[in-house]
């Protein structure tokens, strides 16, 4: 099981394929998403990263907030989220993932914020076909209908699909098809629509219903921490010198 990623929704478009036919596409732009934390099963009895995109002003960090970003020796993030990882795919941290964690053809999960409706009739929330256009109906064709018996039970039941507030809540559009990455840019072209909203942040994983192509970097395609890029090249010198 490796990390995802932390992207912000651009918008839509589409791509020409070679053969000449046109994808539409979603761009998700990874934006300094980088590794803030990790949790291992010693300490915390799972084993996951911690990651945080985006940049937020230190003023509008909370001290508790602020004192991991400082142990991280990163920016304050503006979007925070945890992946569940196996032991061998923990990423340093400090790592900043780039946009070549996944490569085009693998299928991923997207879980986001929907798009808000507001207040909407049971005929575009819930898909019913409304009443009769005749024969006695009047003024209430797009009513829902009748809710419940009268004696028995002689109420509504929790859950009943009713009229009411719809979208603004989370959910998650599986199996989507990554057609392109920009790693220079950062980008992410995924064929189909994502959940959320322009400029509205989105979570990226290895879909969980297919297996993971040939290629796939392991346990994670990212630029390491500076100090310990520097490290590594050290090391090397040091030995060759003994």
């Amino acid at each position: 099981m490796r990390s995802g990623l932390i992207a912000q929704k651009v918008g839509m478009t589409r791509i020409f394929l070679d053969s000449g036919e046109h994808v539409p596409v979603t761009v998700l732009k990874v934006d300094s998403c980088q590794v803030i934390g990790q949790r291992t099963a010693e300490k915390n009895g799972y084993t996951a990263v911690r990651l945080g995109a985006g940049t937020k002003k230190r003023s509008r960090v909370s001290k508790a907030e602020q004192q991991n970003f400082v142990i991280a020796k990163v920016e304050p993030k503006r979007k925070i989220a945890e992946f569940r990882v196996t032991a061998g795919n923990l990423i340093d941290v400090g790592s900043e993932m780039t946009a070549d964690h996944f490569v085009a053809g693998q299928h991923v999960d997207v879980t986001g914020t929907s798009q808000g409706k507001g207040f909407q009739g049971a005929m575009k929330r819930w898909n019913f076909g409304g009443l009769r256009a005749s024969h006695g109906v009047s003024i209430s064709h797009r009513s829902h209908g009748s809710t419940g018996n009268s004696q028995d039970p002689g109420k509504v039941f929790k859950g009943k699909k009713m009229a009411g507030h719809m979208g603004a809540e989370q959910i998650t559009t599986q199996n989507l098809e990554v057609v392109k990455t920009d790693v220079e840019r950062g980008l992410v072209m995924i064929k189909g629509a994502v959940p959320g909203n322009k400029g509205g942040w989105v979570l990226v994983r290895d879909a969980v219903k297919r297996p993971l192509p040939d290629g796939v970097p392991m346990p994670g395609a990212f630029r390491a921490p500076t100090g310990v890029a520097a490290a590594a090249d050290e090391a090397p010198a040091a030995l060759a010198e003994e």
